[in-house]
């Protein structure tokens, strides 16, 4: 195995076989003989000519050294569409672009960036980020709560949606701002703060002994420091009655950084089962470094799902579909949901006909082995579960399952 100097180390590399484009890859090893693995051969046949390439990959262990770099990444983030535009070789296309709101601005770190492709205007990676003119349209069914959350919030900063669960409003802080995000009008500014004014919530879930598991959300969960998650973290274990932890957070893909030594060994150390949700859209996000701090991170044990959203522009075909669930797979992680876009105010632009989204299904359903297919699911406020869209019916005398 051979070695690469990262950050003044020289650590151990792990060559990959990969096709550019799409983000599939595979190790290449080199047994006793010096052939490679059968499994690689055939990935390399499947190829064809004139789109491989082996890139070498450091094996990264999380670094205590490395647990405030994230903090210097996100404030070397792009928060200027001109100076995005610019950074990929494209003139900024003026009226095409949002007026922005000065409570949802460009944010885009450095490492995102680079997983664009220059040049392109409809880069998918880009299009998740730029904001465009439409995001100022009044498109009708589009409303600034599409999911009526504020009549699920029984305490500053807690939600209860669904039988069993709760989710904790973090923060409102995020390392990118994703244009069609379902909270970007969300007023976050009435919501706790300091960790004294979390107490009523954590106090709504000891008294509520159904709730046996807590989701941490936001914004994202993981804009807050470790030492202050900690302090939650810890907060929840006391309370008797709760079994599991879920972290629902994008900054493993767009922050790889944020993937610390100390937020890790915190997943490990608690006696709430630790559930990790990521979210990813599109095969290219999962290269590079976020493919190493998702490695690190299901190296850990810790259960690893991912959730998507079906955009128009970005993942709207079978081929890029495939390619997520194939990359999320090969790196340990179960795709999870793929949603149908929460009809928010600013987001219509995104949106795919839900009849589009079942064809899709169908395709990835042929192409994919089962445990590698999401559920296709769309939040209706009110109902008591997320609501699958597609449904497969057996022959007469079998049940149904979705």
């Amino acid at each position: 195995m051979s070695a690469v100097a990262v950050g003044g180390a020289l650590l151990p590399v792990r060559w990959y076989v990969v096709q550019e484009g799409t983000g599939k890859s595979a190790p290449l090893t080199t047994p006793a003989k010096g052939r490679v693995y059968s499994g690689v051969a055939r990935l390399v046949s499947s190829m064809g000519s004139g789109n491989i390439s082996l890139v070498e990959q450091p094996i990264i262990e999380p670094s205590r050294a490395a647990s405030n770099d994230w903090r210097r990444s996100l404030g070397e983030a792009i928060r200027d569409p001109g100076q995005l535009l610019s950074r990929l070789g494209l003139a900024a296309p003026g009226s095409r672009l949002s007026a922005l709101d000065p409570q949802f601005p460009l944010l885009v770190p450095e490492s995102f960036l680079k997983r664009m492709k220059p040049g392109d205007i409809n880069d998918p990676l880009l299009r998740q980020v730029l904001p465009l003119a439409e995001e100022d349209d009044d498109v009708p069914g589009f409303t600034i709560d599409a999911l009526d959350e504020a009549k699920f919030r029984i305490a500053p900063g807690l939600l209860h949606k669904y039988e069993g669960r709760a989710l904790l409003v973090l923060t409102g802080a995020c390392a990118v701002h994703c244009r069609y995000c379902f909270r970007r009008h969300y007023p976050y500014s009435q919501e706790p703060k300091r960790l004294d004014d979390w107490e009523p919530a954590f106090a709504a879930l000891e008294q509520d002994e159904s709730i046996h598991e807590v989701l941490l959300s936001g914004g994202d969960p993981l804009m807050l420091t470790d030492e202050r998650l900690s302090a939650v973290v810890r907060r929840l274990e006391s309370i008797p009655h709760l079994r599991r932890l879920r972290w629902h957070t994008r900054l493993p893909i767009v922050l790889p950084d944020r993937v610390t030594f100390e937020w890790l060994d915190l997943l490990s150390s608690t006696r709430l089962t630790p559930i990790v949700v990521v979210h990813a859209n599109h095969p290219r996000e999962l290269v590079a470094d976020c493919a190493l701090a998702l490695r690190q991170l299901t190296q850990s044990g810790v259960m690893t799902l991912n959730q998507a959203v079906l955009l128009r522009g970005v993942n709207d075909s079978v081929e890029t579909l495939v390619g997520l669930s194939e990359r999320l797979i090969d790196l340990g992680i179960k795709p999870y949901y793929l949603h149908q876009l929460d009809r928010v105010a600013g987001t219509a632009h995104f949106e795919v006909p839900e009849e589009t989204g079942l064809s899709l299904m169908a395709e990835l359903r042929q192409r994919l082995p089962g445990y590698a297919v999401p559920q296709y699911v769309r939040e209706v406020p009110g109902e008591a579960f997320k609501v699958p869209l597609e449904f497969v019916v057996p022959p007469s005398g079998g049940s149904v399952t979705d």
